[in-house]
């Protein structure tokens, strides 16, 4: 399991203010990184703290989005074979486009860009055919979409959620 930085609808960076993460709050967090799945207790012994005060901690962490604590699969072991990259180029707002590719299921990752691109997009999907179905009759057919660039993975070297404390 890995902790990630997110507010409470699972997007980093929305734009409201971000709660005050002491660093004992900040310790339970990277005790979590290394191992979602770790007893409170043995939390505790490593930051200073009472069993019960780091079940507070961390559930109140979770009440305020600063992090979840989820199952981490490596696409291809679950049927996943196909991942990719889309660039995204938007004609006028672009907070419409970007919603719009929340809502897909393969959609991992959105990201509003400064640069070549409006958007950025990771997308996950059983093949090829899956991959052309989404990116040609789902993304490059939403109001304002204006281009798309495809960036197919063919390997993946580095995949870290470790970046929640530096």
């Amino acid at each position: 399991m890995a902790s990630r930085s997110a507010d409470s609808r699972n997007q980093v960076g929305s734009g409201s203010s971000s709660p005050t993460i002491d660093a004992v709050s900040l310790a339970i967090i990277e005790q979590l990184q290394e191992d979602g799945r770790r007893p409170y207790a043995a939390i505790g012994k490593a930051v200073g703290l009472s069993e019960a005060a780091v079940r507070q901690r961390v559930q109140k962490l979770l009440d305020q989005g600063v992090m979840q604590i989820v199952a981490v699969t490596d696409p291809l072991t679950v049927g996943l074979r196909r991942q990719a990259m889309v660039g995204i180029t938007v004609e006028g707002d672009v907070d419409p486009v970007a919603e719009a590719l929340t809502a897909m299921a393969e959609c991992e990752y959105v990201v509003m860009t400064a640069g070549s691109f409006d958007l950025m997009v990771e997308i996950v999907c059983e093949d090829d055919d899956h991959l052309l179905e989404v990116i040609n009759k789902r993304i490059r057919t939403l109001p304002g979409v204006r281009s798309t660039e495809s960036f197919v993975y063919l390997k993946l070297k580095k995949q870290t959620y470790m970046w929640g404390t530096r």
